[in-house]
């Protein structure tokens, strides 16, 4: 059995970018950044590392990643992992691993205000507020269906 599966939840570190093929299909780039936190335990300090992301999508997923996200707001990728090679003007050659976007779930909204710790937060959303998963290959998605 053979399984090439990813999921990432991070934070936009760019804007995405669309563009369309020649033949006329919707591609969209975008880079997420994903944090791990661990204790040093020869230090014992708090460590952190950051790993930036590739993703690709397709079709009408690009167009809605390049239509909702925007650099520094919250996105959960699900899709795949592949890895491309080319020959540079040079002669060396190159590689490039990306993750080919399959499902995207967009993050609350940015510049959502905090809460100070005397205050209570709203109740949390019910289950017709909560947020739409988008998947690739689904019927066209009404943006007066989208909450925000």
């Amino acid at each position: 059995m053979n399984l090439n599966k990813v999921i990432i939840i991070g934070n936009m570190a760019s804007d995405p970018e669309l563009r369309s093929t020649p033949s006329g299909q919707s591609v969209c780039n975008f880079r997420i950044a994903t944090n791990r936190i661990w204790k040093d335990r020869n230090t014992n300090q708090q460590q952190k590392e950051t790993e930036f992301h590739t993703i690709v999508a397709w079709g009408r997923l690009a167009e809605i990643a390049s239509q909702f996200l925007t650099k520094g707001g919250l996105a959960m990728i699900e899709g795949r992992l592949r890895t491309r090679s080319w020959q540079d003007q040079t002669g060396v050659k190159k590689f490039r691993t990306e993750i080919v976007a399959e499902r995207l779930q967009l993050g609350p909204k940015t510049g959502a205000k905090s809460f100070p710790q005397e205050m209570e937060a709203p109740e949390p959303p019910s289950q017709k507020d909560e947020i739409p998963v988008i998947e690739e290959g689904e019927e066209e998605i009404d943006i007066k269906d989208i909450p925000f």
